[in-house]
């Protein structure tokens, strides 16, 4: 029952179109299910830092947006200033009460405040109250906290919703403040642009608000798609007439009846008419009814919400083919989706897009590899953001710390544009170091290599003066694809790379899917996937995929010499035995069959898992070469999935166990006499490069875009130098620590721009 009462609050709640209606919701519905008199809500605002007086039942609501508390201030600010329930029998007798005038409280006793929390911040605090002297009991003190759990996420993202102006009728007008939402920094940049929004096809629930630049336009086609629905109904009627009884032909009937012009097909036009774009106006109207019919007690009638939502989405598809080509964009284009595509990226000419924002998806995910070979700053995971309601509007994205700010003040968009500037400016300084070595300052050569996955890389990496391929996600042509590539495919596929770098090194990794990267035709569903079935793991149980994919390799190596293979999420002697055994199969076959495969590749094995850091020496006695994937070994040493945004503040590269591991597998490979490199993001890092050359790393892999200042970091310092430092690091207890001494030695070697700060801070005093 109280799970019952739970969830239906919070759908309702979830369905409220703002954030005033949301807070009605919640302290009326609340007030009924704990059979209180009193539910308030109490909101911080992030301007004064005060609780103010937002929604109640039970209190003077002519009080409510006028009256609030310090954070401190009372027994409201006593709750958040300890983030922990209060609960009294007697409110007036705590040394904390503090009687705000005028609201109506003097009757109440009995008082049970629960903070609003979401990732870390205090939202606010939701309190009940009675007139009657009593302690609330345990069960009711659990289903107030589980309610402000649950609804914490809810009404940020209302906030944050409801700080977006839908439009300004003063074209003079300021933003009403800047407002941030979090998510995970896809592609390193900063961008400043205005938004489109790209909805998936037919969907109701992604459509963006934005106003009709021509209403008569619009209501017109908005009457076409109206009537192509009809002509399908009818014709779907005629076809299935034989086969229907008079009952279920009468369904239709209903459908036709749901489009009348008099009905659903009036509440659009007048919309329309209003000022709203057909496909805005067609979505708030079908999910209002929708909504309306899901409410329902009567099962039969919650069944027509389907109905309403198919025919809506009839319609809406009609809509959208017409509009399709109509689209004009700006000159700085931010993509914004619920989850974006690389097809997405292609609808908007690549000379307008500065940024990408997508509410889905991770660090990892294709769009993501995509913008940073394309070096477009990119946010992931930025859940959130209310994207419906961004059309056309101004944003900034902080694709180093993983921030977008809505309604940027224009102060904070004069510091951000000064920023885009600067990047550029840097970018073509280091243009000049593309044909020198990367060597530090005393002479000790560091070979740069790319990490790729699309043959669109190959060119930007070449032209950025890329000396190899130090990782080929070999799985970016198997998502691209419907079903698995066949031995051909791929052996082009390959070709195509290994002839483009020839006659530079490409390491190319066998297929690693699992995790957050699941092929559409082989899905696989885990309860924990990181821990599961990913990386090698499944391709030694499907040793079918593994040899194709390895044959396919070696014979589009013919002639060329230049591949180097490498295996993905190794944890243990056996299973790097049972691969290399293929690996060796493969050779021996392709020698047999009469291809001139030349020597074998050197194979190679990823050091991603703590296990493979404790056995690197033991791993590189049967291996070529080592490699290091620093994004997955610093999430499973961290525990930390950095593509969670609700954990992803503690996923920190420079986190002294990262540090200490990372040398271990350089101290490991030496030992062994086997070259070791790195390829994840931390080598892309212009200050980490530095401690990875001290190290003494062979070769550092990264984006394409991060060569350059790469480049720039090492040719600046001396080997001694980096390695006095490494020593310095490797004894500090906290990643700030190292970042601060890290951030100090670039500063006083004139290397300011490669200083990790956070663009937070930079901004903090203006935002």
């Amino acid at each position: 029952m109280m799970l019952e009462m739970l969830r239906n609050i919070v759908q309702r709640v979830n369905a409220a179109e703002s954030l005033e209606e949301a807070l009605k919701i919640i302290v009326t519905r609340v007030r009924d299910a704990m059979g209180t008199q009193v539910c308030s809500v109490y909101l911080r605002d992030p301007a004064t830092n005060r609780l103010v007086f937002r929604a109640t039942e039970g209190l003077n609501k002519n009080q409510i947006g006028l009256l609030s508390l310090a954070h401190n201030e009372g027994l409201v600010g006593l709750v958040a200033t300890r983030e922990e329930p209060v609960n009294l029998d007697n409110a007036s007798e705590h040394p904390h009460f503090q009687l705000l005038s005028g609201i109506g409280e003097e009757p109440f006793h009995a008082f049970l405040g629960v903070p609003i929390i979401h990732h870390k911040i205090v939202l606010g605090v939701l309190v009940v109250q009675q007139a009657q002297r009593r302690r609330f009991d345990e069960s009711d003190e659990a289903f107030l906290v589980t309610m402000s759990a649950q609804l914490a996420g809810v009404i940020a993202h209302a906030q944050v919703t409801g700080s977006i102006q839908e439009e300004y009728t003063d074209t003079n007008a300021s933003p009403q403040g800047s407002t941030r939402v979090t998510g995970i920094g896809g592609s390193p940049g900063v961008a400043v642009g205005q938004v489109a929004v790209v909805s998936p096809v037919a969907d109701l629930y992604a459509v963006p608000k934005k106003q009709a630049n021509d209403r008569r336009a619009e209501l017109r086609a908005f009457k076409q798609a109206l009537e192509a629905v009809r002509n399908d109904v009818r014709a779907v009627a005629a076809n299935l007439a034989d086969q229907l009884n008079a009952e279920d032909r009468a369904l239709f009937d209903v459908y036709l009846s749901i489009l009348d012009d008099s009905t659903i097909g009036a509440e659009v036009a007048a919309l329309i008419k209003a000022g709203n774009w057909a496909q805005g106006a067609l979505s708030q109207v079908m999910i209002e009814h929708i909504r309306h019919f899901e409410q329902m007690e009567h099962s039969y009638l919650r069944e027509r919400a389907v109905d309403v939502k198919d025919l809506g989405t009839r319609v809406l598809s009609y809509l959208q083919v017409d509009a399709h080509d109509k689209r004009d964009y700006s000159d700085r284009v931010v993509l914004v989706g619920e989850e974006l595509t690389a097809s997405m990226l292609g609808e908007v000419p690549r000379e307008n897009l500065v940024g990408l924002i997508s509410v889905r998806g991770s660090g990892n995910s294709h769009v993501a590899i995509l913008a940073r070979a394309m070096g477009i700053p990119t946010l992931m995971g930025a859940v959130d953001l209310p994207y419906t309601r961004l059309e056309g509007k101004t944003v900034i994205i902080d694709g180093y710390n993983g921030v977008v700010h809505l309604n940027p003040s224009t102060m904070l968009l004069e510091r951000f544009e000064e920023l885009v500037e600067q990047e550029a400016a840097l970018s073509k300084d280091l243009e000049s170091l593309r044909d020198v070595d990367c060597e530090t300052a005393d002479g000790h050569r560091i070979p740069l290599f790319v990490n790729t996955g699309l043959m669109a890389d190959v060119a930007i990496s070449l032209d950025r003066g890329a000396e190899g391929v130090g990782l080929y996600r070999t799985e970016v042509p198997f998502l691209m694809q419907e079903r698995f590539p066949s031995e051909e495919e791929q052996r082009q596929l390959y070709r195509q790379q290994l002839e483009a770098f020839a006659p530079k090194a490409v390491t190319m990794r066998t297929l690693d899917i699992g995790g957050d990267k699941a092929l559409p035709y082989f899905p696989i569903e885990e309860a924990n996937p990181f821990l599961g079935w990913r990386g090698l793991r499944v391709t030694l149980d499907h040793p079918e995929i593994f040899l194709a994919q390895v044959r396919a390799m070696m014979k589009a190596n013919v002639g060329l010499g230049n591949l180097r293979i490498m295996l993905p999420m190794v944890s243990n002697m056996s299973e790097l035995q049972e691969a290399l055994d293929l690996v060796e199969r493969c050779y021996q076959e392709l020698l047999q069959e009469g291809h001139e495969v030349g020597e074998r590749p050197p194979v190679g094995v990823m050091v991603e898992v703590p296990a493979a850091v404790y056995q690197a020496r033991a791993l590189a006695r049967k291996v070529d070469f080592l490699s290091v994937g620093s994004n997955d070994l610093t999430q499973y040493l961290l525990a930390v999935d950095r593509n969670n945004a609700r954990v992803a503040d503690l996923y920190h590269a420079y986190h002294p166990a990262v540090i200490q591991a990372l040398r271990i597998v350089a101290e490991s490979g030496k030992a062994e006499g086997k070259p070791v490199s790195i390829c994840g993001e931390l080598a892309g890092d212009p200050g980490a490069s530095v401690l990875l050359a001290a190290m003494g790393y062979d070769t550092l892999s990264m984006n394409s875009i991060s060569l350059p200042k790469v480049k720039k970091a090492l040719r600046s310092v001396l080997l001694d130098d980096a390695r006095n430092l490494l020593e310095e690091v490797v004894v500090m207890d906290h990643s700030e620590q190292i970042q601060g001494a890290l951030g100090a030695f670039l500063s006083e070697r004139g290397m300011q721009q490669f200083v990790p700060v956070s663009l937070d801070e930079a901004v903090g005093s203006i935002s």
